[in-house]
């Protein structure tokens, strides 16, 4: 008899189940050999589809219709074997039970046949697949190498195996499959390889690395670049880059990140950025060195649906198999944490690759606890480099494991801060909001940074007219993007600018004011903001001043208490707040303060004793909690089209996407309130929950954007998302 996995969509080719199990079989085992699991990945490869034997699923193939269960049945064989050679039999087990469905919960021995848990698929009765025993013979498989520094449970370590495992499974499976029913046709974008890459980053530093004079910028940058090419040598590991702003990280990490790759025969090199604004500049810098065919910008504004070529890189996008690949935070932990086979795809392609985290003190305090175990996996088990990477660089050592200490990459670390210093810090103390307009007001160049959207507005309102510019959320994208290039248009031609803004504006928007007020916040955001000052060093760093304060009409800023009040201990020891001994002292106090707030959702505490809770995390584990509705502000054309286009004719990833660019997000309390003063109308019935439309632009400000009545009690005293 023959035995089927696929038939072609046309009816006229046919796949037997013995090549699609030994192809993809091959394919995870080649992937997993990049973390030394080679001889696992091909026996879950070997075992994924091995119900498919059952004579019920082959009569589904050639068209009955009858639906029937494939994965549990190499799972159960999985333990079965398992009792006669070892309990680690349990990880491929895992992999192959979840490979359409998503990795399970353990789940309890009550569990009956008819629950999702793992405990309850290895009781469900499964149909008679015997058959598999004409065709593929099964291999042993060997113990699993697992250490642990200073930790006696190695759950949360088997746990991360089995994600890499799932990976290496559900991408060689998706691969073979569509080689298949492509009959070969699919093309991938590959990118050139490390060395080859390494040469053209030469090509483009050699000028500069001819510069030695200690007492210029390009000479400073140049001693930065030099030492992180010369550290690429180094044993792979933990290292950190701290570099003052001015320094040239973006370059120089990339210079240490091809140069450790290319000593250490690494594949990859993965950018994990919190914000979208920086990966695409960022994006823009490795794309003109290298070449666009080689970086991979994966995030969720970007679309790559548009043309042919593009749609190579969604498929790069899918498993990250380009050599350069820059992402965010939230896309990179949550596909760590999650059990779906479309987030878990990619991450065998993290294995043997450096991971550098820019604005490494971004990383999430809410999950930094798991985080940081995913990066000791990394290092430990997986073959990885990581970096972090930042100018306030959080006090992260006594989280990782005392044999795991980082390298510093930066040269003379004190030494560059206080070449590149900018501007002076000058704590204002306690203020009235007049007393801060009247500072603002007499300003020629100035930014000032507010924690809520209503006090921005409050101060915009009472300051404004030429040359005053407010920026904000409540501002679509492409709002603030034009705003933004008036605003730049003013300070190049040293004409009167006065912006006040929320914090959107401390990370990767590239402004240059002569002084910077910023009310206290974290110690971390007022050093962002002070980046903002003299940013291009042009002027005396004496006479440029980043000044900080509280308001004293001021109430508390949910989600940011801790990080203020830390801040205020911190302003009590030091009058230089940049300083490194400062920032570390802030870190480590706001840490200590948050205690078992650093892994707010247990998610450690679900991989202990055995048991795992892989569909629980998935679920829970979520950086940006989804308490916001998007507002669509049909004010410019465009807008109104696809406004129209999302009614009538459904919504595309494309089209959404697209959309964003005309789109606010509001927290749920306050679109409830907005929603029951009819100030907005649902899309379509298609997006009923969570896309909307503003109903009248008069309640939308050319100046300050989405308009909050105060007749309907609506309260803008809360943390502005950046």
């Amino acid at each position: 008899m023959k035995y089927l996995a696929h038939i072609s969509e046309d009816k006229q080719r046919e796949q037997s189940i013995k090549s699609h199990l030994e192809e993809t079989a091959l394919l995870a085992k080649e992937f997993a050999e990049e973390f030394g699991y080679g001889e696992w990945g091909y026996f879950c490869g070997l075992l994924h589809d091995i119900g498919k034997y059952s004579t019920k699923f082959q009569g589904r193939i050639m068209g009955s219709g009858e639906k029937t269960d494939h994965a549990t049945a190499g799972a159960q064989l999985c333990l079965r074997l398992g009792k006669e050679k070892g309990s680690y039999y349990v990880a491929p087990a895992y992999c192959i039970a979840g490979h359409h469905a998503g990795l399970p919960d353990t789940g309890t021995s009550a569990d009956t046949g008819d629950r999702g848990t793992f405990a309850g698929r290895m009781k469900k009765r499964v149909e008679d697949y015997g058959a598999y025993q004409e065709e593929i013979s099964i291999p042993p498989l060997p113990p699993p190498v697992l250490s642990a520094a200073e930790k006696k449970d190695l759950t949360f370590s088997m746990s991360f195996l089995i994600r890499m495992l799932y990976s290496c499974l559900v991408d060689a499976d998706y691969l073979n499959t569509e080689d298949f029913m492509k009959d070969g046709e699919t093309s991938r974008m590959t990118g050139e390889t490390i060395p080859f890459l390494l040469e053209k980053l030469n090509r483009h530093i050699a000028k500069w690395l001819v510069n030695d004079d200690q007492d210029t910028v390009n000479g400073r940058r140049t001693e930065i670049l030099k030492s992180c090419i010369e550290k690429g040598k180094k044993k792979k590991g933990l290292f950190r880059l701290t570099v003052p702003t001015g320094g040239g990280k973006t370059v120089a990490s990339l210079a240490f990140a091809l140069n450790h790759a290319a000593e250490h025969g690494m594949k990859r090199i993965i950018y994990v950025i919190p914000y979208t604004s920086i990966i695409e500049q960022n994006a823009k810098v490795f794309s003109h060195i290298l070449g666009e065919e080689n970086v991979l910008e994966h995030h969720s504004g970007i679309d790559y649906e548009s043309t042919d070529e593009l749609k190579l890189k969604q498929l790069a996008a899918e498993n990250w198999d380009l050599p350069i690949v820059v992402t965010t935070n939230v896309q990179f932990f949550e596909s760590l944490f999650s059990n779906k086979s479309s987030k878990c795809r990619k991450l065998h392609n993290i294995a043997n690759s450096i991971i550098i985290f820019d604005e490494a003190q971004m990383l999430p305090n809410d999950y930094l606890r798991p985080c940081i175990a995913s990066m000791e996996e990394l290092i430990r088990h997986y073959e990885s480099s990581i970096v972090l990477c930042t100018a306030t660089q959080p006090s992260l050592q006594n989280f990782f494991p005392k044999d795991m200490q980082y390298t510093e990459l930066c040269p003379r670390m004190e030494e560059q801060f206080r070449f590149f210093k900018r501007a002076i810090f000058k704590n204002l103390g306690k203020i009235t909001e007049d007393e801060l307009l009247d500072r603002v007001r007499n300003e020629e160049q100035a930014l000032c940074i507010l924690n809520t959207k209503n006090n921005v507005q409050k101060l915009y309102e009472k300051i404004k007219g030429e040359g005053v510019y407010h920026l904000s959320t409540f501002m679509y994208p492409r709002h603030r993007q034009e705003r933004l290039e008036a605003i730049r248009e003013r300070l190049a031609a040293g004409e009167k600018c006065i912006v006040i803004a929320t914090s959107l504006v401390e990370a990767g928007v590239d402004l240059d004011f002569q002084t910077v007020y910023r009310e206290l916040a974290g110690v971390d955001s007022m050093i962002q903001a002070a980046g903002r000052c003299n940013r291009e060093g042009k002027r005396d760093a004496l006479g440029s001043f980043a000044c900080y304060f509280q308001l004293e009409e001021s109430r508390r800023v949910p989600g940011q208490e801790q990080q203020i009040d830390t801040a205020k201990q911190v302003i009590r020891r030091y009058e230089d707040i940049g300083s490194l001994d400062a920032v570390q002292e802030y870190f480590t106090r706001l840490y200590q303060f948050k205690g078992s707030a650093l892994d707010k959702k247990n998610i450690l505490e679900e991989f202990q004793k055995g048991r795992f809770a892989f569909a629980a995390v998935g679920k829970e584990f979520k950086l940006i909690e989804q308490n916001t509705k998007t507002i669509l502000i049909p004010a410019q054309e465009r807008a109104k089209e696809i406004a129209e286009e999302l009614k009538f004719k459904g919504a595309s990833k494309k089209m959404i996407r697209e959309a964003g660019k005309y789109c606010v997000n509001v927290y749920e309390n306050l679109f409830r309130k907005m929603y029951d003063a009819g100030m907005f109308v649902g899309v379509s019935e298609e997006l009923k929950e969570d896309f909307f439309v503003l109903k009248d632009c008069s309640n939308y400000s050319d100046e300050t954007g989405l308009q909050v009545k105060a007749e309907l009690g609506m309260d803008l005293s809360f943390t502005v998302d950046s």
